[in-house]
């Protein structure tokens, strides 16, 4: 005979859980829920990375493989023997002379570096810090050139450099960073507005005026934000292929893209050689992210870009 419920219906009873026992319950339930969660986030972000590394992967095999390798295996298959030799060819070869490429983009990426980020700060103090008449209209203007590809001002911008006699020299990647990047200078201005005023008006009863508050107050308590402005700016100047190839004429100015280019045209279908090349190039740039990642971070977070 079934079971019957103090309310005369058929069924299994039913038992009354305490108050403790349904926290605990909920409770076990959340927990549960969170590690499912917290699993199928780091297996996704696990997926993303392995994803992201398959190139550099196929790209550091490559360089390692002999050409029978390269043209008779799967680019996924590993080399038989690492052919490290691969790596001093491209550095010894005298018709692409990778260290004077090397020295070229250094030169051009720390003083590019360099003037992006004084300039930027100064123009992104101004915005946060000083209150003047038309200030927030004169920031939405300069963010609206955000907007132009820089494609568009290529022409021009040939043009203008051509008749300041700057075409085959470093001053078109140089002399500009000077100037401020609208970027830079919009995310410098985020951080710079998450320091507390206060600060600002104890150096003013201290007698300060904006140059001290700048240097003194601002900029050493903006390392994270300037690192990250750095960062970006090195990698992008550094990496940076259609400037040189429009305004570089010269092989001995080349710099290390173009470099690459002019390697590929010496050496053709040697991919191994390309490959190896390419993961020379890479080097820096991979070691100053890691070592900087931590400030690249911050700075993105306090700067409260999403």
């Amino acid at each position: 005979m079934p079971e019957t419920t103090p309310l005369g219906t058929t069924g299994p009873i039913k038992p009354i859980l305490s108050d403790e026992e349904r926290y605990k319950r909920a409770a076990r339930q959340a927990a549960v829920g969170a590690a499912t969660a917290r699993f199928l986030m780091w297996a996704t972000l696990m997926i993303g990375a392995v994803l992201f590394m398959l190139p550099l992967y196929i790209m550091m095999v490559m360089a390692l493989k002999t050409p029978a390798e390269v043209s008779g295996s799967s680019v996924w298959a590993l080399p038989k023997v690492a052919q490290w030799n691969n790596f001093n060819i491209v550095l010894t070869n005298p018709n692409a002379p990778f260290f004077a490429f090397a020295k070229n983009t250094i030169t051009i990426a720390t003083l590019s570096t360099l003037g992006v980020i004084l300039s930027s700060s100064l123009v992104a103090y101004g915005f946060a810090r000083v209150d003047f008449r038309g200030r927030d209209r004169l920031f939405v203007l300069l963010l609206s050139t955000m907007m132009l590809p820089a494609a568009v001002t290529r022409v021009p911008t040939f043009v203008l450099y051509t008749k300041l006699g700057w075409v085959d020299t470093f001053y078109p990647f140089i002399i500009p960073a000077f100037l401020g990047s609208a970027w830079n200078i919009f995310l410098l201005r985020q951080f710079f507005r998450s320091i507390p005023r206060d600060l600002d008006e104890a150096a003013i009863l201290d007698g300060a005026n904006h140059r001290i508050i700048f240097w003194k107050v601002i900029m050493p308590n903006s390392g994270a934000a300037l690192a990250t402005v750095g960062i970006l700016s090195f990698i992008y100047t550094w990496k940076d292929f259609e400037g040189p190839l429009v305004f570089l004429n010269s092989p001995e100015k080349q710099t290390l893209e173009l470099g690459l280019n002019t390697y590929r045209s010496l050496r053709a279908e040697q991919w191994e050689l390309l490959m190896a090349g390419s993961v020379l190039v890479m080097i820096p740039l991979l070691v100053m992210f890691i070592a900087g990642q931590r400030y690249f971070v911050k700075g993105i977070v306090m700067s409260g870009i999403k």
